[in-house]
């Protein structure tokens, strides 16, 4: 009888070892796609770029809220309006501060108590382009010339002060155009009323074939008070041609208080603006007259860019910084036909043109 073991062909068992060995391969390279790789941390390159802005090196703790001061890095738009003459600044990189008398930023304000000022010239205002190495001036009388042509008017501005004026004689001495007030309103009482010779000047200086403006001392509180102010002057014009501006002259009373000494800035913006609409909505030239002080410290002029200037600054040469149409430069003048001193002007705007 055979054997009963079975015998194995070396061909079969040559197939079921290979098999074996392939299956073992498999199974190593699926666990080793399964198991998690180690991290790699990767040392990054510096910037090499030079005009990239370097951040603050601030450090956030576990302090207070207030002693998280990064806010304090960054600098402010804000810059103060005013520098007081006593305040002496330093330079943060050491030395002085610059003098704000020839730095070109600042321009010196006198207030009404006397004391001094120096104020940051607003560069969003027009700054005036008026070359004074034109001005020729004899004796009283100035002029203003471009390119060797005469390009101002003459002026003088009156009230009742002034009394009884032979305006012919005026308009002989070589006066272009009056200034005539026409009203103004009480600086304690803020009755309305006439300038006493209001009418009359009117009158009288139309037949001497003067140009004419006019102006109007306020003391209003509101907007509706200034449109009072303004809405008289329209209903006392008459026929009367005005070539020339009509003015608000608001301010404040030497050795006196007034009414309006309560008001703060925007408020005597407000007032004035509406008194200038008013006179606009009546179809005249509106205009601000005032001191250098006035215009740049009790209004903002920001608000008031529709609208022409009188500057009223007695000296030589005025240092105002910004546009003006109109400048008042003495105030004891004297005319032929007034009796007494009349305060002067000179105009550099062609307002019969208009």
């Amino acid at each position: 009888m055979e054997d009963d073991k079975v015998k194995i062909s070396p061909h079969i068992l040559t197939a079921i070892v290979s098999a074996a060995v392939v299956f073992v391969i498999i199974l190593a390279i699926v666990l080793g796609m399964n198991k998690r790789p180690e991290t790699v941390t990767v040392a990054q390159p510096e910037s090499t770029d030079s005009t990239e802005e370097e951040l603050p090196d601030v450090t956030y703790g576990t302090g207070h809220p207030e002693d998280l001061d990064f806010w304090d890095l960054y600098p402010s738009e804000k810059t103060p309006d005013t520098v007081p003459l006593e305040e002496v600044k330093e330079d943060p990189l050491g030395g002085e501060a610059p003098d704000p008398a020839t730095d070109g930023k600042h321009t010196l304000v006198v207030l009404p108590d006397g004391s001094e000022e120096w104020v940051t010239i607003n560069r969003y205002l027009p700054e005036h382009t008026y070359d004074y190495t034109n001005l020729v001036a004899q004796g009283d009388m100035m002029e203003y010339y471009i390119d060797g042509r005469k390009a101002s008017t003459l002026g003088i501005d009156v009230s009742k002060y002034q009394d009884y004026i032979d305006f012919q004689a005026v308009k002989k001495a070589g006066i272009d155009f009056v200034m005539i007030r026409a009203g103004v309103r009480g600086y304690t009482t803020g009755q309305l009323s006439l300038d006493e010779m209001f009418l009359d000047n009117l009158d009288r200086a139309s037949k001497a074939g003067l140009q004419i403006g006019l102006y109007f001392t306020s003391q209003a509180l509101t907007a509706e008070e200034a449109e009072q102010e303004a809405s008289l002057i329209l209903s006392n014009i008459g026929e009367a041609v005005i070539t020339y501006p009509i003015a608000i002259d608001m301010g404040y009373v030497d050795n006196d208080t007034a009414r309006i000494e309560g008001l703060t800035r925007t408020e005597k913006t407000e007032v004035t603006k509406a008194f200038l609409d008013t006179i606009a909505k009546g179809g005249y030239t509106a205009m601000i007259k005032g001191n250098k002080e006035w215009l740049i410290k009790e209004i903002d002029l920001s608000k008031l860019t529709d609208y022409d200037i009188w500057l009223c600054q007695n000296q030589d040469l005025p240092d105002y910084p910004y546009q003006f149409s109109m400048w008042q430069y003495k105030l004891s003048g004297k005319v032929s036909g007034v009796t007494g001193y009349v305060s002067m002007d000179i105009c550099f705007v062609d307002y019969t043109a208009k």
